[in-house]
């Protein structure tokens, strides 16, 4: 259980701990947003009167980040546990009317990142917030999405029942493992892309698109490479793989021409590393020249983050949905920032226009 015994942290310990302002708003770039919409500068002001972000413990410099974007501070929260381990939430500050954005991915130790999300959901209720969002980065328990054999759960389903139970009005989200998971709930989801801030990224690498094969490690990734590699003008590649049992997986066929160009490896999540892996075994048995590789979610479970550094992929580009280890801040491993994206779609939703012009 992570223990924090002092209040989230003042506007003046965001500026002074977070990304600025400024960098934030120069990092809207990678979302190429041609902003038509504009509310008129006297209208900004409405949202820090009007609204309240909230963060948990599992990812909270993401939250003070989105606050940076949207120049307005975290709002003020205990968030912490009992000497009994049960986890304690207090709400310090007024939401009565406020339209409140709770920022919590449901990771690190997952069942006390649901906990803290559940309480902070339950406590704004009762305190007669407006409208409560959940805006959970990373969703944990997507993998659960489905039976694999008898006497299973499907906890993803369960998780989004809980959730809807705690009087939540609106589910954000980046990435889902499986877009049917946004089916499980009977509110609304906001399912968001990290894919158009990838783009955009490598883009401004100018990379030789005649060379340049997008690799799916796995069937259940072709769309996402598929339409990757169609909006950098390469071609595609797909490695199908089976599983024994859990974390554990083995490629065992490669479709398409690889030999001697670059590739860049797409997926929506590390767990243990061990799909990135195999796949660059194969690759590397088809003569590729450089293997590159992208994901929005860095879980880095069991000895990923050691056995990625020591292996042929020449750069691997995350998110931030999921907290940097410290032994992952290292050349091997760039980080995008989802928070212009978030903040975006936090001042779109507020001011009632679309979120669909995001990935326009």
């Amino acid at each position: 259980m992570i223990q924090v015994d002092e209040e989230i942290p003042t506007r003046a310990d965001i500026i002074k701990n977070g990304k600025s302002y400024e960098m934030l708003q120069e990092e809207k770039k990678f979302l190429n947003i041609e902003v038509d919409e504009e509310p008129k500068l006297e209208d900004l002001s409405l949202l820090g009167k009007n609204i309240n972000i909230f963060t948990g413990n599992a990812n909270p410099q993401l939250a003070y980040d989105i606050a940076q974007y949207l120049n307005i501070s975290v709002g003020k929260a205990l968030v912490t546990c009992f000497k009994n381990k049960e986890t304690r939430v207090k709400i310090n500050e007024n939401v009565r009317g406020k339209e409140v954005f709770i920022i919590q991915s449901i990771c690190g130790h997952p069942n006390d990142s649901l906990m803290e999300l559940l309480l902070m959901i339950d406590a704004c209720s009762r305190a007669s917030a407006k409208t409560i969002t959940a805006i959970i980065p990373y969703y944990g328990y997507a993998k659960q999405e489905k039976k694999t054999s008898g006497r299973e759960p499907i906890a993803a389903k369960l998780v989004a029942n809980i959730i809807r139970v705690a009087r939540t009005d609106r589910v954000i989200t980046v990435d889902l493992h499986a877009a049917a998971i946004q089916g499980f709930f009977d509110i609304p989801v906001d399912n968001l892309m990290f894919l158009p801030i990838l783009v955009n990224f490598y883009k401004q690498r100018h990379l030789d698109n005649k060379n340049l094969v997008i690799v799916a490690p796995d069937a259940g990734g072709v769309a996402r490479a598929r339409t990757f590699a169609e909006k950098l003008g390469a071609s595609l590649a797909i490695i199908f793989k089976r599983r024994h049992k859990p974390d554990q997986a083995e490629a065992i066929d490669l479709v398409g021409d690889v030999a001697g160009k670059t590739v860049i490896m797409i997926d929506d999540m590390i767990s243990t590393g061990g799909t990135l892996l195999e796949g660059v075994r194969t690759l590397k048995q088809h003569g590729v020249k450089k293997i590159y590789a992208c994901v929005t979610h860095a879980i880095f479970a069991g000895n990923s983050i050691h056995d990625l550094e020591n292996s042929d992929i020449e750069e691997i580009v995350i998110s931030d949905t999921i907290p940097l280890p410290q032994a992952a801040k290292t050349d091997k491993f760039v980080t995008l920032s989802v928070a212009p994206l978030l903040g975006e779609t936090i001042r779109r939703i507020f001011f009632n226009l679309s979120v669909s012009k995001l990935f326009d």
